[in-house]
This record gives C-alpha cells, sequence and structure tokens, in this order.
C-alpha cells in the first residue's frame, strides 16, 4: 500500500476536509483519507488501480487542487 500526503492551500474547515473525504473515499483502491483542516494536509494511503496521478486529477475536478 502506498501512502501520500498533499498539502491543499484550499481547506479552510472540516467540511472541505469532508468533502475531499467522500470523494476520494469513493475511488476504487483508495484505502483511507484523513485529513487536518489547520495544517490544510490530506493523507491518502491507496492500492492500484488508484494512483497518484488520479487523486491528484480528483482533488482538481472538485477544486481542492493541492500545491
Amino acid at each position: 500500500m502506498a501512502q501520500k500526503t498533499y498539502t491543499v492551500p484550499n481547506i479552510s474547515c472540516g467540511h472541505c476536509v469532508m468533502s475531499i473525504k467522500n470523494e476520494l473515499s469513493e475511488m476504487e483502491g483508495v484505502k483511507s483519507v484523513e485529513g487536518d483542516p489547520d495544517a490544510k494536509k490530506i493523507t491518502v494511503d491507496f492500492d492500484a488501480p488508484a494512483s497518484e496521478e488520479k487523486i491528484v486529477g480528483k482533488m482538481k475536478e472538485i477544486n481542492y487542487p493541492p500545491s
């Protein structure tokens, strides 16, 4: 399993984190999504077929692009 932490400047509250968690959790291969609104960070645990490219693409699609 791979783990990646993303910095997401658009996160301003727990609701933002929950929106990201809900969207990414629906992706096949994503095992867990954790977020810290104060640090503006999202950590994703995933296996194939999920990939960093697909995760970043989904985050951009929902207007929470990682920096």
